[in-house]
Parts: C-alpha cells; sequence; structure tokens
C-alpha cells in the first residue's frame, strides 16, 4: 500500500515537471551556468524588528540557488525590493542595514553591498572577490522606473550581467523592470525556489489527492471572493473562517452583532453556494463564536451559539464546537489548503482557532501522510510562534503571488521567462 502511494506521488511529481515544460520556461536546472556575471532576483523583503531580521525564512529559501551558482564559478548579484521607498531613497529602508545579517545566515562566503548597480568601475573595483562571496545590490524600489517597467532602465540594469535568474516567485506576479522587462535584454531563467513553488502549487492546487479540503480566512470577502470562485470547482470541502465567516453567517440570516460585514457581497454568497451544490462541494460556517465587545484587552470573552450574539458584541473567532467539526473534516480527507487566519490572530484569546488548528495539521501531516500546503503571510504570521511549520507538506512564502496563482491569474513573472 506505501508503495503504491509513493509509485502515485512520483506520478504526480512528474506530470508537475511536464506541466512547467509544457509552460516552455527556460530553468536554471536545465542549464550549465559557469564562470557567468548573474544577476538573481530574490525577496530579501523581510520583517525587521529592532534593526534585527525578526523571520529568516526568504533568506534561507535562496540559498540552494546560491550555493549552485557559486559552485559553478559564477559571480552572484542579489537584487531585491525592501519596503515601499515608492521611488525615494530612504535610508531606513537600504539593504545595506541588512547585509551583515544577510551574510550570517547565507553562511557561504562574505556579502559585498553595492549603493549602486549602474556603476560599472565600482563593480570592477569590488570584482575581485574570494570564493563564496556575494553582491548585494541596493533596493530597487529606490528607483521609480522599476514599478514602472521602464524600458531603458531595465536596459541599463542589464548591462553589467551575462544572465538573468527569478528566484523571486513572490515578486512575479508585479509587472516591474527587475521581474519582467529585464527579461527583454538577458539569457533568463527561473531559479530552484521559483520552480518548487511552481511545482508544489501545481501538484497540491491543481491536481490535489482527494477528498480536498481548503480553509479560507481572513477579514474580508472582497479580498478572497477571486480565490474562492477559482477553487470551489476543485473541492470537496471549503471551511469559511475570519471576518468574513461573518458576511457568510450575516447571509444566512444569523444576528452578528456588532460585527463588520459586507453586504453588498451576499449576492455573491448566494451564487458561490449554488456552485457548490453543483460540483459536490460542502461549505463548512462556524456553528459557534469567540464573542466580546472589545477586540483589545478584552475583558469579557463568550463562547457561544450563533443565535446567542449579542448586539453590542462581535464575533473576533470561531468557538470550540467549530474548531472541533473541521478537526473531525480533516481526519477524512488527504489534501489541506489553508490562506488566512480563522480569527482575529493578533490579539489574544482569537488566536485560539488559528493555533489549534495548526497543531492538529501539524500532526496529521507528520503522522498520517496528509499533503497540507500553507501559504498567505497573515497565515505565516500568526503560526510563527508555534513548531508547526516545519511538518506540513509545502509552505509558501510568496503572498500575493500565491494569491494570484491560486485566482487563476496570469502572473507576469511567469510570462516573461517563456
Amino acid at each position: 500500500m506505501v508503495f503504491n502511494e509513493k509509485i502515485q506521488n512520483l506520478r504526480i511529481i512528474n506530470k508537475s515537471l511536464l506541466w512547467i515544460k509544457a509552460l516552455n520556461m527556460k530553468l536554471l536546472n536545465e542549464t550549465n551556468l559557469n564562470g557567468k556575471t548573474v544577476l538573481l532576483r530574490v525577496d530579501l523583503n523581510v520583517p525587521v524588528k529592532g534593526k534585527k531580521i525578526a523571520d529568516q525564512s526568504k533568506i534561507v529559501l535562496i540559498k540552494q540557488t546560491v550555493a549552485q551558482l557559486l559552485k559553478k564559478n559564477n559571480k552572484v548579484f542579489l537584487l531585491s525590493h525592501f519596503g515601499r521607498p515608492k521611488g525615494e531613497v530612504l535610508p531606513s529602508l537600504s539593504l545595506k542595514s541588512l547585509s551583515n545579517q544577510i551574510e550570517k545566515i547565507l553562511g557561504m562566503g562574505r556579502v559585498i553591498f553595492l549603493d549602486n548597480f549602474i556603476n560599472q568601475s565600482k563593480m570592477e573595483k569590488d570584482s575581485i572577490i574570494d570564493k563564496g562571496d556575494i553582491f548585494l545590490l541596493e533596493n530597487i524600489r529606490f528607483h521609480k522606473e522599476e514599478e514602472e517597467n521602464d524600458e531603458n532602465f531595465s536596459k541599463k540594469l542589464s548591462e553589467c550581467f551575462d544572465v538573468y535568474i527569478n528566484d523571486s516567485f513572490s515578486a512575479s506576479h508585479r509587472t516591474h523592470a527587475s521581474v519582467v522587462g529585464i527579461t527583454k535584454f538577458l539569457p533568463s531563467y527561473a531559479g530552484l525556489l521559483f520552480e518548487k513553488e511552481l511545482k508544489n502549487l501545481k501538484r497540491y492546487v491543481e491536481n490535489p489527492r482527494r477528498p480536498c479540503l481548503a480553509i479560507i480566512g481572513g477579514s474580508k470577502v472582497s479580498t478572497k471572493i477571486s480565490l474562492i470562485k477559482n477553487i470551489i470547482i476543485k473541492l470537496d470541502y471549503l471551511v469559511i473562517g475570519g471576518g468574513m465567516a461573518n458576511t457568510f453567517l450575516a447571509a444566512d440570516g444569523f444576528q452578528v452583532g456588532s460585527s463588520r460585514i459586507e453586504k453588498n457581497y451576499f449576492n455573491e454568497i448566494y451564487n458561490l453556494k449554488k456552485i457548490a451544490i453543483k460540483h459536490n462541494c460542502k461549505i463548512i460556517l462556524p456553528v459557534d463564536a469567540l464573542s466580546s465587545v472589545s477586540l483589545k484587552n478584552a475583558k469579557r470573552v463568550r463562547n457561544c451559539e450563533l443565535n446567542n450574539i449579542l448586539k453590542k458584541e462581535s464575533i473576533f473567532d470561531i468557538g470550540d464546537a467549530s474548531i472541533n467539526e473541521i478537526v473531525k473534516i480533516i481526519s477524512e480527507v488527504q489534501t489541506v489548503l489553508w490562506n488566512g487566519p480563522l480569527g482575529a490572530f493578533e490579539y489574544a484569546p482569537f488566536d485560539k482557532s488559528t493555533k489549534d488548528i495548526a497543531k492538529h495539521l501539524s500532526k496529521c501531516s507528520r503522522r498520517n501522510n496528509l499533503d497540507v500546503i500553507v501559504g498567505g503571510g497573515d497565515t505565516l504570521a500568526a503560526l510563527k510562534d508555534i513548531d508547526v511549520i516545519k511538518n506540513f507538506t509545502y509552505v509558501s512564502t510568496s503572498g500575493g503571488a500565491f494569491l494570484h496563482y491560486l485566482e487563476g491569474k496570469s502572473l507576469p513573472g511567469i510570462k516573461a521567462l517563456k
């Protein structure tokens, strides 16, 4: 039985590989770059607290691509955005302040900071480096031409390099110069992390092992309606949580007290339910809730049934009975896609359901061969303090690009690599 399951998984992976080749994308894995000057687009837009990197995940994930390039005697220049400077040079958003920390996390050699990618003489001066050393270029969004996808800017950006590699799937929903424009002027490839993201999204989103469950949370229906529309036809179960669940409940006639709802999305919800019935997808809504008059410093929190929400109260999390129902469904499925926290996780005790479900998914993924794919910035932020992420099948750090892909949208960064 286990052997047959492994064979099936290999077939799925092979299908994913064929799919990527069908996109006609050029992959770093299929090249033999040696002795080249490589511009490597990465995502170093990391959270910083008190001048220290609070989450190293994005930097750790690029290590494999960087190591492979250095092994072949290529000169590697890291290019990234950091924050939203909107074309202004802001010292607080300079990547120079992070260079020493990036060097320690990568652990491959010196990270040499360059403040101007166009300064050819400085680049040549700094080009005598030890094996394993890496260049880090300044925040690309200090240039307004980056977000404008200016063609002349893209050409200037390309002039000092032999090859361009995009290893930032997370930025590939942007039509920016360092994602799209530069591919017109250099041989361009998808990096190892970029390729891995595509393979896993294909495997777990478009060809899931059935039965398949999606857990979709977040504060607003308006931000997730496109996502739900695109995936609902592929699901057996759809769990709705977070603030958006209040709008679903209100559309069903429940009194949700002072909870924020989006009445103008009621018709969309009715249509979604019709689609769900047509495709045999069961929509799971909360059956109870944690409610309170106040979100911050909540003193009186009630776990109550939905018909017992007081007018002055708001729903800030799903309740224990709802958690138990989701846990039961998880035991019946083989694939879980999770995007969005189930409650107002920033404020205790409204982080309870998100953490409880995460711990159960972690246990099932580890013991029961359950495929779990998790993505979205808020989701990962909610889980960072509990030791569960390492047990999930795949964790995407791609934020907006992850959502765009799930919504069925075309990503400019993928198209540019064809």
